[in-house]
């Protein structure tokens, strides 16, 4: 229970990811317009206006398969932040982290550059007692150990899978994918071993707003306070990580490498339920090349570029009447299921913050 005469910190008001009413509907309605333009795309371009509905995609073997996928996908997706976090010396009940996953999911996917979601998740886990620096360490690394895996193969792959360069369909993108790697690694090595780096221009960030007459000098000095604290406990988290149970430490890889894994997989159930006898691996190649691309997408949850990029990385593997079907049974299975469930857990959550008795 929280005090009634005490004042919430603005924190708490100004950075919750308020979701609500005629915000939630624009965000809602840019995400489907530019999923819907991205499907459009596949039929007109890709797959020559042609679509052909096949049942064997609502198969109960289908079904069953992808319900399976789907409770490791997302156990996954929940583990390897929860370990994460267990390496850090915090702890969260796993009810709290199966919450956690699907606000994930939602906000990440109606938000630019999936940023919003970890906000999101930091903003989820100070309610429930994790610091600020210590949540926001724990959803960096979470997204690093994703991009080493994914940006680590990346390069291998279009340079030896059978058929990436013609998917590429250039040198100039294979030249662009490597540089690609280097900065993105390079950035978050920065951030591990650097990270008091950021603290200097931040600082001045603030100071300028200070001289712009934008913040009074109570919130200048209230912001310079926090952003020196929390940057601290967020460069020493990463310091922290690696002093943490080797066991909790090697778990976070494992659940990412599964996360991953199922992520990628489901297009081959979809493949093979339609009668495709595609080889997995090649599959898991092409997959790994489109989520590359994605990463690097400015819209919203990778909304029309996810589509689009899929159609394209696999309009030579299967038949054009069936290209425009697998893509949204994809997305489906990976994306708007989850988001559908996360729409309602962040609207509760969002919800029991702004009552009086709530922690």
């Amino acid at each position: 229970m929280t005090d009634p005469h005490r004042r919430p910190e603005r924190f708490e008001i100004e950075h919750e990811p308020t979701f609500r009413g005629r915000r939630l509907f624009w965000f809602a309605l840019l995400f489907i317009g530019l999923s819907a333009a991205g499907l459009y795309a596949v039929y007109s371009q890709v797959a020559g206006h042609t679509i052909t509905w096949d049942a064997r995609l609502i198969s109960p073997r289908l079904i069953l398969a992808s319900l399976a996928l789907l409770l490791v996908y997302f156990a996954a997706d929940g583990l390897r932040l929860w370990f994460t976090l267990r390496a850090l010396g915090q702890s969260m009940p796993l009810a709290a982290m199966a919450r956690l996953v699907f606000l994930n999911i939602f906000v990440s996917n109606i938000t630019p550059l999936a940023t919003g979601g970890g906000v999101a998740q930091v903003w989820f886990m100070r309610r429930r007692g994790v610091p600020v620096g210590i949540g926001l360490t724990a959803t960096t690394i979470r997204t690093a150990l994703a991009v080493l895996f994914i940006f680590g193969a990346t390069p291998v792959l279009v340079l030896t899978l059978p058929g990436a360069e013609e998917a590429a369909q250039s040198n100039s993108l294979v030249a662009t994918l490597l540089v690609s790697v280097v900065l993105y690694l390079g950035f978050f090595t920065l951030l591990v071993l650097r990270s008091n780096w950021l603290l200097r221009p931040m600082l001045g960030l603030v100071n300028l707003l200070r001289r712009a007459h934008l913040i009074n000098a109570r919130r200048h000095r209230r912001w310079r306070y926090r952003l020196v604290r929390e940057l601290q406990q967020f460069a020493h988290g990463f310091v922290r990580y690696f002093q943490g149970r080797w066991f909790d430490i090697a778990a976070s890889f494992l659940f990412t490498a599964i996360f991953l894994l199922a992520l990628f997989s489901f297009p081959a159930l979809l493949f093979w339920a339609l009668g495709y006898g595609l080889d997995y691996w090649l599959i898991i190649g092409r997959m790994v090349m489109t989520t590359f691309v994605m990463y690097f997408s400015p819209t919203p949850g990778a909304s029309g570029i996810a589509e689009g990029v899929f159609g394209h990385f696999f309009s030579d593997m299967v038949t054009a009447s069936h290209l425009v079907l697998v893509t949204v049974a994809w997305r489906t299975l990976t994306i708007y299921l989850g988001m559908l469930i996360g729409l309602f857990v962040t609207q509760r959550e969002i919800g029991a913050s702004r009552r009086p008795d709530s922690t």
